[in-house]
């Protein structure tokens, strides 16, 4: 009666033989020599003698039957030749799959960005990033910096990119950029005309109505936390979810808005917009690199925010 054995997970049993040494015996049995298959490992026949010897005192039993004219298995033989066989396959579609699966990270490149970052900024570094790798295939995730986040916490992105007070929780960050959020109305509105020079003070601004991202989104969390170290409120009149609808609201009367610097350049050179300071309170803000804890970038996620933060250097 044989006695069941149970081992320490991870542990192999003391007999457990190596995989090339199975192939051997299987190349052996496929060739009836062990010269042939010596030849097809590109090893010497008696290393594959050797080995063979090896093997069959490992598993204490007799696999092949030598003689001058080749050598052929033994019953025992057989038996651990057919139960080599899916053993072997099984191992070269572990190792077929995991290089495939190190061939789809090498090349290619999961990101997510906030609105802000996706649309004014990550074009020219995937540029940049593609004249060196311009066989690299990336994909881009667009949102808020709350879903950003989640992205990346769900494993859905490789690297991502953030606005906001600080860093999300539970997430490894870089600083990779800064940018000014700006007090925006249209042409006719009444600070266009009386405030354009000296500003709004912060009371005045806590009083507005004004036409902000949705909750979630870095450039509504600067805003808001800044006013309110000024001891003001922010009084949300409009909440809408993207750059493009804020500026139509603004630009339609809807009333003062809050935009990044780098998403009103044209509007404020062609006079469509206003940019009007607010005394004593600064709103710039960091772009963050995020990731996991633990899974550090690596391949091109690693190279992007390489240069990021070397050009971040360099500027400062």
């Amino acid at each position: 009666m044989r006695a069941d054995v149970t081992y320490a997970e991870g542990v192999l049993p003391p007999a457990t033989p190596e995989l090339a040494t199975l192939q051997l015996l299987v190349t052996v049995a496929e060739t009836g020599s062990l010269r042939r298959a010596a030849g097809l490992h590109g090893i010497s026949q008696p290393a594959v003698s050797q080995r063979i010897r090896g093997l069959e005192r490992k598993l204490g039993l007799r696999l092949l039957e030598r003689s001058t004219v080749g050598s052929r298995l033994t019953p025992e033989g057989v038996a651990v030749v057919d139960w080599a066989r899916p053993v072997l396959e099984a191992a070269r579609e572990l190792t077929l799959g995991v290089a495939a699966l190190r061939a789809e990270q090498a090349d290619r490149l999961r990101l997510a960005a906030s609105m802000t970052v996706a649309e004014y900024l990550v074009p020219g570094w995937l540029s940049r990033l593609h004249g060196g790798e311009p066989d690299l295939a990336v994909s881009l995730q667009v949102g808020n910096s709350e879903q950003v986040a989640a992205m990346v916490r769900e494993r859905r992105a490789d690297l991502g990119f953030v606005e906001g007070v600080t860093a999300p929780t539970g997430l490894r960050s870089r600083t990779v950029g800064t940018d000014e959020l700006l007090l925006i109305v249209a042409p006719t509105h009444p600070w266009a005309r009386s405030r354009r020079a000296r500003g709004v003070r912060p009371d005045q601004l806590g009083a507005e109505r004004l036409v902000l991202r949705e909750r979630g989104s870095g450039t509504r969390d600067v805003f808001v936390h800044r006013l309110a170290g000024a001891g003001y409120e922010a009084r949300p009149g409009l909440e809408l979810g993207s750059t493009t609808a804020i500026k139509a609201a603004v630009m339609a009367g809807e009333g003062p808005g809050v935009l990044s610097a780098l998403a009103v350049g044209a509007e404020l050179a062609d006079g469509r917009l206003v940019a009007i300071p607010v005394e004593g309170v600064s709103f710039e803000r960091r772009f963050r690199a995020v990731w996991l804890p633990g899974r550090d970038p690596r391949g091109a996620a690693a190279r992007l925010l390489a240069g990021l933060v070397s050009a971040r250097t360099r500027r400062t």
